[in-house]
């Protein structure tokens, strides 16, 4: 979860525990070199505040794209979320900055090194099972470099 869904979570009590199920969000296609990810894409400030919470699994290759309006220092939890996690912070050319492992159902808070505006959550350990690790590329149209 980001500050700013925490930051909601507490000036709107039960916000993000209004959610009884898990929610589904449109989904894109990204690349990791030869693989490819289909991620849910949270965009609005509910969506990322939800993010992959009361999901009792998620399929191998998929994950969740969390955009963010500005670039920042992004911090996210794992209030309500049930299956661990790795969050690769990523730069607006998709590089990683960093990748952080989260416990299910904690609330430390884990944040990005720099400022960024996308945060690419996966099952714990997908990142390091293929081979990457900060400097690595993602790819897709979030990342589109202009001509």
């Amino acid at each position: 979860m980001s500050t700013l869904g925490l930051a909601l979570s507490l000036l709107l009590p039960g916000a993000a525990f209004a959610q009884e199920g898990p929610q589904k969000l449109p989904a894109i296609t990204l690349t990791a070199g030869m693989h490819q990810i289909r991620a849910e894409v949270a965009r609005t400030d509910l969506q990322r505040q939800i993010g992959l919470m009361h999901r009792s699994a998620m399929p191998a290759g998929e994950g969740m794209l969390f955009i963010f309006e500005q670039p920042g220092v992004q911090c996210f939890w794992m209030r309500n979320t049930l299956i661990p996690l790795s969050a690769a912070f990523l730069d607006d050319e998709g590089r990683i900055v960093n990748i952080e492992d989260m416990k299910p159902q904690t609330e430390d808070s884990h944040c990005s090194k720099k400022p960024v505006r996308f945060v690419l959550e996966m099952n714990q350990g997908w990142f390091a099972k293929k081979g990457l690790s900060a400097g690595s590329r993602i790819g897709g149209e979030p990342f589109a470099r202009p001509r």
